[in-house]
């Protein structure tokens, strides 16, 4: 009896595959999906510090505000605009607008810089406020 899987092509591999706007905003957005997850760990122990007392509240705000807690923020944030506005993107594919070449590649950049955008001026409103 012959093998007959020796007669089949292999299944092309990431090397052989160059990456492209919309395969990178694929792989972020799901990246940052994850990311989601660590970032409501963060907000749900923010909650339980306020409601736990003002010593632990203080505590975890204290945190937040060094420089490591900041970049935890900034990230946050960026993943949360950036998921939503990849979110927006694959809303509009399911609508069924939006799937030729050069304008998906035109959208999956403007996913990056949309979301580098929003962070900056959601921290910059933030700042504003707060002083």
């Amino acid at each position: 009896m012959a093998n007959v899987t020796n007669n089949r092509p292999l299944s092309p591999h990431l090397q052989i595959y160059k990456l492209i706007p919309t395969m990178a905003m694929s792989i972020i957005h799901r990246i940052t999906g994850g990311a989601l997850y660590f970032g409501t760990l963060l907000v749900a122990w923010w909650l339980v510090a306020a409601s736990t007392g003002a010593g632990y509240y203080e505590w975890v705000s204290w945190f937040m505000g060094t420089i490591i807690g900041r970049l935890v923020l900034f990230g946050y944030t960026w993943a949360l605009l950036h998921h939503m506005l990849g979110g927006l993107r694959h809303f509009m594919w399911d609508l069924g607008y939006g799937f030729e070449k050069s304008f998906s590649t035109k959208l999956a950049k403007a996913n990056v810089i949309g979301s580098i955008v929003l962070t900056v001026v959601v921290w910059v409103i933030g700042y504003v406020i707060r002083f």
